[in-house]
């Protein structure tokens, strides 16, 4: 039986109900009856806001949100066939339990390869366009390929992977997803159905179906499970078809505050007085993929208010904030970093955000806006924070104006968390004495093991560890003489900065992390 949708308009059917009507404060998903949960339509269930809980003493339990729900009512008691008593629940916690429900029966992107396999129909025709955004669960019933694709993308939001690659090879297509920072095989779709796969991906992000010789760059933004998702799609040709690749970006989770990111109270305490200042140029270094971005956005929220005027100029805009102005690189249109950079600064700004700082000319105007009194905010590719001083100088600008502008250089990258769940705790051996050398080594260790809750990987969520140097009177100094960077390093080194291996190693201690998470990302022997 169909379930109508109606509008919000209250129904005779509301003085049937008794003069007073329970109230939960949370619902238990394991008292959910599944049976009688997977007979309401998901869409129904979100639209109306009423889940059926359980049946008792021949009466069905309904959960509603409020009593402009109660003319829904109507329609559980026909499709059930029972007296309905309705129980008031806090609308998030209704939506929490239907999401939890049946994100449960939601298939997997496998099982529906497993069903394309044995389908005998025709796989040429490909779906309507992808008009409004649909939440995920609700495509249920559509063509294989569209199915497919949902179930990818549900299932990498489910995951909290961070990217979908869809790789053609010459006999056989592999799907891969990266969960922190690692890839992951998924599953290896037929071959025959590649051209629909990425057709539809094109569809989705409103790119050109026909054109398979060029790259393009496109956008999808959906719900999956009631979390709003934004996918940057980049497509490219090959040698055995085009690749795709898909970045997901959950609107919601990406703004952390400064601790969040990883970095120490003493660490936030510092940065946080140089966000103070008027004037200055502060860079977070680091390879791609290492939490530059999410670094600068916890900072620019930090120092977001109605006294001052922040704008960004970025390739692409990644998170949308309050209250910022936000600009978006378009070098089609020769809108580069410098440009738009250049144009800020008639916007009388007080603090400006670079997203990357690639060239000379927007090196130059970085260091002449902070010159003029600007609070700049950028990211550099090096490998570590005292690079970046000779990075600029071989990009053309004067030792004398990186030392008189140049606040803090933040280097880091990202590591994996073990799962809370699985992870295992350990003796250190005489390996591990060595590696922490003189820092304090604890009684015990952890490493990663896997289980359900972090999907095999042993771990869950990354955390950054951080290269903190900042640049006082004393080090402005020793700046001006245009040192090397190995005597950049040494010199802040003495002044008591940790590297980036000693800040990894205090979070093994801190047992959020383990030893091999260091070896990798920070390259040790």
């Amino acid at each position: 039986m169909s379930l109508p949708n109606r509008d919000n308009t209250p129904a005779a059917a509301a003085s049937d109900l008794p003069a007073s009507i329970g109230r939960v404060d949370s619902i238990d998903f394991a008292t959910v009856d599944s049976k009688l949960a997977e007979r309401v339509p998901l869409h129904f269930a979100k639209t109306n806001m009423v889940l059926p809980l359980r049946e008792v003493d021949g009466e069905l339990i309904v959960a509603i949100s409020s009593a402009k729900n109660l003319y829904a009512l109507d329609d559980i008691k026909r499709l059930f066939n029972l007296p309905v008593r309705p129980v008031l629940a806090p609308a998030h916690e209704i939506l929490g339990a239907i999401h939890n429900f049946y994100e449960k029966f939601s298939e997997t992107a496998q099982q529906v390869v497993d069903e394309i396999e044995t389908e005998s129909e025709s796989l040429e025709t490909l779906a309507h366009r992808f008009e409004e955004p649909r939440d995920l669960l609700e495509l249920t019933d559509e063509a294989p390929i569209i199915k497919l694709l949902n179930s990818l993308l549900f299932q990498a939001v489910k995951e909290s992977a961070s990217d979908i690659h869809i790789e053609p090879f010459e006999r056989q297509l592999e799907v891969r997803f990266r969960k922190d920072g690692v890839l992951y095989h998924m599953l290896s779709p037929p071959k025959i159905i590649q051209d629909a796969l990425i057709s539809r991906v094109k569809i989705m992000s409103s790119l050109d179906i026909a054109e398979k010789r060029l790259p393009q760059d496109g956008r999808i933004r959906l719900l999956a499970g009631g979390r709003d998702v934004d996918v940057r799609v980049s497509i490219i040709p090959t040698a055995y078809g085009e690749r795709v690749v898909m970045r997901l970006l959950d609107r919601k989770r990406g703004l952390l505050g400064l601790s969040k990111v990883g970095l120490k109270p003493d660490q936030v305490e510092k940065l946080e007085a140089i966000l103070m200042r008027n004037e200055g140029v502060a860079l977070v270094t680091g390879p791609t993929g290492s939490g530059k971005t999410t670094t600068l956005y916890a900072a620019l929220n930090r120092v977001n208010s109605e006294e001052r005027n922040i704008i960004t100029v970025e390739d692409p805009i990644e998170y949308q904030l309050k209250g910022v102005g936000q600009m978006q690189v378009n070098h089609k249109i020769d809108l580069t970093f410098a440009n738009g950079l250049r144009s800020i600064l008639r916007q009388d700004p007080d603090v400006i955000m670079v997203g990357e700082i690639r060239d000379a000319e927007t090196a130059g105007m970085a260091i002449q806006a902070s010159l003029t009194g600007h609070l700049v905010l950028s990211t550099l590719h090096t490998n570590d924070a005292a690079t970046a001083v000779t990075r600029l100088v071989d990009m053309g600008i004067e030792p004398f104006l990186i030392s008189s502008t140049l606040t803090a250089v933040i280097a880091q990258r990202l590591l994996r968390v073990l799962c809370e769940s699985c992870k295992a705790a350990y003796t250190p051996n005489h390996r591990e004495t060595e590696i922490f050398g003189k820092l304090e080594l604890p009684e015990t260790l952890y490493k990663a093991v896997g289980c359900a809750e972090c999907f095999n990987t042993g771990y869950q969520g990354r955390v950054g560890i951080f290269e903190f140097m900042v640049v006082d009177r004393e080090f402005r100094s020793f700046l001006s003489k245009n040192p090397d960077s190995n005597a950049i390093q040494n010199y802040a080194l003495e002044q008591g900065m940790k590297t980036l291996r000693e800040d990894g190693l205090d979070k093994v201690a801190a047992g959020l992390t383990c030893i091999e998470e260091v070896l990798r990302v920070t390259h040790l022997d």
